[in-house]
C-alpha cells in the first residue's frame, strides 16, 4: 500500500474540518505515518460528521423525549414468564423437546459478542480471557466453548460458534483459543470477525479526538456492529450453507449464560417469533439495567440511562410493575430476519452517548479521565437490541436470575466477579443437593460444563448419602465405591 502524502490526506480530512489530526505529521516515524494514514483513511469521514450534526442540532421529538417514553411504556405484551403449574411445566416439556429437535437437526449457531476489553475490571487484556471459575479460575471463554462443546456432545450436532472480535481485542482473542486448542471445539465450526470501530468526538466542536500522535481515539461500534460485521464478513452465505435457521446471540460477560438452551429456543419456534429475548425479573424498580416493555405494538429495550427515576416504578392499571423484565442481553434470532434487517444498513439507528474520553489535547497534554470534570466526547454506537422493534413477533421468556445471570461488569460491588462466582457457586450447590447429596460447611464445589449442563445431569453421578467439603472442580464424573 502506496503511503499518501501530506497533501493528499489534509484533501481526505480537510472537507470535514478535520485536518487538525494531521498536527503532528511530520514527527512521526514512516511506521507511525504508515498506522496512522490506514486508520484516516478507513475513516466513514461523512458518516461521522453527520451522526454528529444530527445528535447536535436536532432535538428528541416532543413524542420521543426518554421520558416520554417511559411514560407511555407498558409491560411486554407476548411473555412467557416462570412458573410451577402443571400447565407450565407442560408448556416447558414441549419447547425443550422442539428445541432438542432444532439442536438435532443443526439447525442452530451461536453467536459470542466478545469486542469488549477487561479495563473496568482492571485486567488488561480481552474481558473474555478473565479468570471466572470460583476453583477452576477457567476464564469465561473456557466456560463458553466448554459448555457449546457439551451441547453438541448431548444432542450429537455441530453448533457453529460465530465470535465478534474488535480491533483491540481481535489478535489476542484469536491466539487463546489457538494456543488452548480451541477448549475442544472443532477449528472448522469457529469463526472470528472483527466489528468496525468509530472515532469519539469532542463534544463541543464535532472534531474527532487523538490518542496519541499517530491515534485515532477509536472505539468499537456497538453490539448492534454485529450485523454489518456478519456481512463483512459474509458469514450469511456459511450459515445459509450450513442451513442454519435460528442465532443464539449471548455477550462474553455472563458466565451463567445457558448457550443454545432448547427451551427458549422451543419457545422462540412455537411462537414463530422473528426475534426473541431472555429477561429476568429486576432486583428493584432503580436497579442499573436496560428493561424490555412495549412502547404501542412494539417490543423494544430502554436502557437504565434513560429511564427517569422518578417513573422507574410506575406500573400499569392491574397493578404489575412496567419496568420488572431487565434485559439479559440473550437473544434468539431468525436467520432469515436478521439478515434482511442487516441488508439495509440504515435499518439500526446509532445512539450517543457522552463520556469522559482520554486524548491528546492541542498543545500535546494528554488528559486523562481523571482529569476531565464533566464528560469531554461523544461515541456513536449501535444496539442489536434494536432489531426487537422491527420484528412482526418479538418473544420475551422470562429465566431464573439465580440460575442464569451472574454479569462480570464492575470491579467490586453488584455485578463484579465476586458476585459472578458467588453466583456459580450458589447454583452448582443446589444442582448438588438436589441428588441428596451433602455440602459441608467448607464445601466451594464449581461443576464444569463438561460434568453437567443441568441438575438432573447429576443424578447417577452423585448419590443420597455422599459428603462433599473442601474446594473441589468436578469436571469428570466422580469415582464411587
Amino acid at each position: 500500500m502506496t503511503l499518501p502524502s501530506l497533501t493528499e490526506l489534509r484533501g481526505l480530512l480537510r472537507p470535514f474540518g478535520q485536518d487538525h489530526l494531521l498536527r503532528w505529521w511530520e514527527e512521526l516515524s514512516l511506521e507511525e505515518r504508515e498506522q496512522f494514514s490506514q486508520e484516516i483513511q478507513s475513516l466513514d469521514l461523512q458518516l461521522v460528521c453527520s451522526l454528529y450534526d444530527a445528535n447536535d442540532q436536532a432535538p428528541h421529538p416532543a413524542d420521543n423525549t426518554p421520558e416520554h417514553r417511559a411514560r407511555a411504556a407498558q409491560p411486554p405484551q407476548q411473555v412467557v414468564r416462570l412458573g410451577d403449574s402443571d400447565e407450565h411445566r407442560v408448556a416447558a416439556e414441549e419447547a425443550r423437546r422442539v428445541g432438542t429437535h432444532e439442536l438435532q437437526a443443526g439447525h442452530v449457531a451461536a453467536i459470542l459478542v466478545a469486542g469488549g476489553q477487561g479495563t473496568r475490571l482492571g485486567f488488561a487484556h480481552p474481558k473474555g480471557m478473565f479468570p471466572i471459575g470460583p476453583v477452576s479460575e477457567h476464564s469465561l471463554f473456557r466456560l463458553a466453548a466448554e459448555q457449546l462443546v457439551a451441547r453438541q456432545r448431548r444432542h450429537a450436532t455441530r453448533i457453529p460458534y460465530y465470535i465478534m472480535t474488535s480491533r483491540e481485542t481481535h489478535t489476542e482473542t484469536v491466539e487463546y483459543f489457538e494456543q488452548h486448542a480451541f477448549f475442544g471445539l472443532d477449528p472448522q465450526d469457529v469463526q472470528f470477525f472483527a466489528q468496525a470501530s468509530l472515532p469519539a468526538v469532542d463534544a463541543t466542536t464535532g472534531q474527532i479526538l487523538l490518542q496519541d500522535r499517530h491515534r485515532l481515539c477509536l472505539s468499537p461500534d456497538g453490539h448492534g456492529g454485529l450485523l454489518q460485521a456478519l456481512t463483512a464478513a459474509d458469514v450469511w452465505q456459511d450459515l445459509r450453507n450450513r442451513g442454519i435457521e435460528h442465532l443464539f446471540y449471548h455477550q462474553v460477560d455472563n458466565p451463567l449464560v445457558r448457550i443454545c438452551d432448547p427451551e427458549f429456543l422451543g419457545f422462540h419456534v412455537l411462537n414463530s417469533s422473528q426475534a426473541s429475548t431472555k429477561v429476568v425479573a429486576k432486583r428493584d424498580p432503580r436497579e442499573r439495567m436496560g428493561v424490555v416493555v412495549r412502547l404501542g405494538n412494539q417490543t423494544t429495550i430502554i436502557e437504565y440511562s434513560d429511564l427517569p427515576e422518578p417513573l422507574a416504578d410506575r406500573r400499569d392499571p392491574q397493578g404489575q410493575s412496567v419496568f420488572w423484565a431487565g434485559n439479559t442481553a440473550v437473544h434468539v434470532f431468525d436467520r432469515g430476519f436478521l439478515e434482511h434487517i442487516a441488508a439495509d444498513p440504515q435499518r439500526l439507528p446509532f445512539h450517543r452517548a457522552l463520556k469522559k474520553v482520554p486524548y491528546l489535547a492541542a498543545d500535546g497534554q494528554r488528559m486523562h479521565a481523571g482529569d476531565l470534570a464533566e464528560p469531554n466526547a461523544v461515541k456513536f454506537e449501535r444496539f442489536i437490541f434494536d432489531v426487537l422493534a422491527q420484528a412482526e413477533t418479538a418473544l420475551v421468556v422470562e429465566a431464573d436470575r439465580q440460575r442464569e445471570f451472574g454479569p462480570v461488569k464492575n470491579a467490586d460491588g453488584d455485578d463484579s466477579p465476586a458476585t459472578a462466582r458467588a453466583a456459580l457457586l450458589a447454583r452448582d450447590a443446589a444442582w448438588i443437593r438436589s441428588t441428596g447429596c451433602q455440602l459441608l460447611d467448607d464445601a466451594e464445589v464449581e461443576i464444569s460444563p463438561l460434568y453437567a449442563l443441568e441438575a438432573a445431569d447429576m443424578a447417577g453421578q452423585l448419590f443420597p448419602g455422599m459428603q462433599l467439603g473442601g474446594r473441589l472442580y468436578l469436571n469428570a464424573p466422580l469415582e464411587t465405591d
